[in-house]
C-alpha cells in the first residue's frame, strides 16, 4: 500500500475541479472542533490524498479513503494478507492456470444505485486495458503496469506486453479473466485498491478516462475528484481542499453489515506532533503513522495504540548510473559494511523493529536466511574501497522532507546516521533534502542525478513477488543497472504455477540479489496508529488496510 507506493505520483490538480470540490458541501458539524459526536470520526492523516479514483492513484493516502468507498473482487483477510472473498464469492482457474473464473455476489449495488454485475467488472477491466494517452504513463496507472505491465496497445516501445488479455460475461454472476501466461500476481494482486470495481454509469457520465495536460502537468477528471462510485460501505460526501477534510458517510444500502458510524472525515495535520496535540484535545479522533518515542507515552495515557505487523522494507538505493564508481560490486559493498543499521534500528524506529537482512520480510514465504550478510565493519568498508580505487569517493545522498512512511519515521534523522556513517570509513556525502512529492520521488525514481537515496515499500499482498520483483524484475532508473540474468530468473519465477517450486526460486533470486547488492536493505519496521479511549473495532493490518467501517464509539 502499497501505498505506500514508491512511484512518482504526480497529482497537479485542475484548479476548476479544486474549486468545485473546495466549495463542495462541507457537513463540518463537530468535526475537528473537539466536539465530535458518537457516529463522527475524524482521523488525522499525514498529507492530502492525491485523488479519489483508486485506478489512478499510488499514494497511501488516496488508497486509504479509496479502501472505504470501493471494493475489489477479493480482499485480503482481516489483519492479515490472505486472500479472502470481496464482491467475488469464489475463484478458480482453469486447467492451464491462464483463465480464472469468478463468481460474483448478487444483490450488491454501486452508490448510484445501479446493479454490480459481471457486465460491470468487464466494464472495469476493459477500461484499464484499453488506456490510451496520458493513462499509459506510469505516474497515473503505476499499479495496472506493476501488476499487468502493458496494455491493449502499448504507445511506448518500452512498455512490456499486457499480462491481462481478456474478460468474458458467462451470465449476470459469472465472468472470466483471461491472462496471457500464468503469474504469481494472481489473483493475489486483485486485492489491491487500484482494482476497485466502479460503477460503469458513473464513469461514463463524468468521463473518468479523460485525463488531460501533460507529464508534467496532470489534470484528472471530475470523476476522480467529485464523483468516485464504488460499492463501499462508505460513500464521498465532500472534499474541502482548503480546509483539509476528506467527508465519507455511511452508504446505508450496503451489502453486508452496515458502518456502525455515520460520518468519516480524513483531516490533514501534516506535523506528526501537531497530530498528537489534536488527538489529545479531542479536536480528532486517532491519527496514523505514531512516532516511535510516542508509543508508549500514548498508551500509558490510555488511548489505543494499534501496532501493525512489520510488513515493510526501508533500504538505501544506489543508483548504478548516477556514478561509474557504483558500478563496481566493492564500492556497493563498502557502503553496505559501513551502515551500522542495528543502531539505527535501535536509536530511531519503534520497538519490534529489525534490521533487514534481504529486501523480503522473513514472514513471507521466499526469505533466505542464507544469504550474504553485510555486518557492520568499518575497516572492512575502507579496505573495499581503496581495492576499488575510490578512497576518495563523494556521493550525492538524497534523503526526502515533509513526510512519514510506515517504514521511514524521521527521514531526516536516518539520512543523518546513514550519512555519519558513510563519512566515518571516508566517503565525501553531499546531502539533497527535498520534498517528499512530486520532487523527492521525480529526483530518486528518473534519471541519474542520484547516487543514494532512502526509499522503501509497504507490501500490498503475501507474496514475495510482491517485494522483490517490484524493485528487481525489470530495468528501472532508481538503480541504474541491466542485469539481463536476473531479469529473467524473476520471469521464471513470476510464471511458475506450483507454489513450492516458486518460493524455491524466490530464496534463489534472494541470494542472487545479495550478492550483486543493487541497494542495501536496512530494516523493517512495525508502525502504529492510534485511536481515541473510547474508540474500538479498528484491527491493525499489515497492508494498511484498517476498516473504518467496524469502528465505533463505546456508550
Amino acid at each position: 500500500m502499497r501505498a505506500a507506493r514508491p512511484k512518482a505520483a504526480i497529482a497537479v490538480v485542475a484548479v476548476a475541479a479544486l474549486a468545485v470540490a473546495g466549495c463542495a458541501e462541507s457537513e463540518r458539524d463537530n468535526e475537528g472542533s473537539g466536539q465530535s459526536t458518537k457516529d463522527t470520526l475524524v482521523f488525522g492523516t499525514a498529507g492530502d490524498p492525491k485523488v479519489l479514483d483508486p485506478s489512478l492513484a499510488s499514494d497511501g493516502e488516496s488508497l486509504r479513503v479509496a479502501r472505504q468507498i470501493f471494493e475489489t473482487l477479493v480482499r485480503p483477510e482481516e489483519g492479515g494478507t490472505k486472500v479472502t472473498p470481496g464482491l467475488a464469492e469464489s475463484w478458480t482457474p482453469d486447467s492451464t492456470g491462464t483463465v480464472w473464473t469468478f463468481k460474483l455476489r448478487s444483490g450488491v449495488k454501486f452508490h448510484d444505485g445501479t446493479e454490480f454485475n459481471a457486465e460491470a467488472v468487464c466494464v472495469n477491466f476493459n477500461r484499464w486495458y484499453n488506456a490510451t494517452g496520458l493513462m499509459q504513463s506510469a505516474d497515473v496507472t503505476a499499479y495496472w503496469q506493476d501488476v499487468m505491465g502493458g496494455f491493449a496497445k502499448n504507445e511506448d516501445a518500452e512498455l512490456p506486453p499486457s499480462l491481462f488479455k481478456s474478460c468474458t460475461v458467462k451470465d449476470t454472476t459469472t465472468v472470466d479473466l483471461a491472462f496471457t501466461a500464468v503469474s504469481s500476481k494472481i489473483p493475489a494482486a486483485l486485492m489491491l485498491p487500484s482494482f476497485s470495481i466502479h460503477s460503469p454509469k458513473a464513469l461514463q457520465e463524468f468521463d473518468a478516462s479523460n485525463v488531460s495536460g501533460t507529464a508534467d502537468d496532470i489534470k484528472y477528471p471530475s470523476y476522480a475528484m467529485e464523483h468516485p462510485t464504488g460499492t463501499g460501505p462508505f460513500k464521498f460526501k465532500a472534499w474541502n481542499v482548503a480546509d483539509k477534510t476528506l467527508t465519507i458517510e455511511r452508504n446505508e444500502d450496503y451489502w453486508g453489515n452496515k458502518a456502525k458510524l455515520k460520518t468519516l472525515v480524513f483531516r490533514t495535520i501534516s506535523d506528526e506532533n501537531a497530530r498528537k496535540q489534536a488527538l489529545r484535545s479531542g479536536d480528532i479522533q486517532g491519527y496514523d503513522l505514531v512516532g516511535p518515542p510516542d508509543v508508549e507515552p500514548l498508551k500509558s495515557e490510555g488511548f489505543n495504540v494499534l501496532t501493525r505487523p512489520a510488513f515493510n522494507i526501508l533500504y538505501l538505493a544506489i543508483n548504478q548510473k548516477g556514478n561509474p564508481k557504483l558500478a563496481d560490486v566493492r564500492v556497493r559493498q563498502a557502503i553496505a559494511y559501513a551502515l551500522n543499521r542495528q543502531a539505527l534500528v535501535d536509536s530511531k524506529l519503534p520497538p519490534g523493529a529489525e534490521v533487514a537482512t534481504q529486501f523480503l520480510p522473513s514472514t513471507v514465504e521466499g526469505w533466505n536466511d542464507q544469504v550474504t550478510k553485510y555486518d557492520y565493519n568499518v575497516q572492512k568498508a575502507k579496505d573495499l574501497l581503496a581495492q576499488a580505487g575510490a578512497s576518495n569517493l563523494t556521493l550525492r545522498f538524497h534523503y526526502p522532507t515533509e513526510v512519514t512512511r510506515p517504514y521511514m519515521p524521521g527521514p531526516k534523522d536516518l539520512a543523518e546516521l546513514m550519512m555519519a556513517d558513510l563519512k566515518a570509513v571516508g566517503i565525501n556525502v553531499e546531502a539533497i533534502p527535498l520534498k517528499w512529492t512530486p520532487d523527492y520521488l521525480n529526483a530518486t525514481t528518473s534519471g541519474s542525478a542520484h547516487d543514494l537515496h532512502m526509499l522503501g515499500w509497504t507490501g500490498d499482498y503475501g507474496d514475495g513477488y510482491n517485494f522483490i520483483g517490484t524493485f528487481f524484475a525489470r530495468q528501472k532508473d532508481e538503480w541504474g543497472f541491466n542485469n539481463p540474468a536476473l531479469f529473467e530468473k524473476f520471469a521464471k519465477a513470476d510464471s511458475t504455477a506450483d507454489a513450492a517450486a516458486r518460493y524455491a526460486l524466490y530464496k534463489e533470486l534472494n541470494a542472487d540479489i545479495m550478492e550483486f547488492l543493487p541497494g542495501v536493505p536496512i530494516s523493517h519496521s512495525p508502525p502504529a496508529l492510534v485511536l481515541g479511549k473510547d474508540v474500538t473495532g479498528v484491527k491493525a493490518s499489515p497492508l494498511t488496510d484498517e476498516r473504518f467501517a467496524t469502528a465505533e464509539f463505546k456508550s
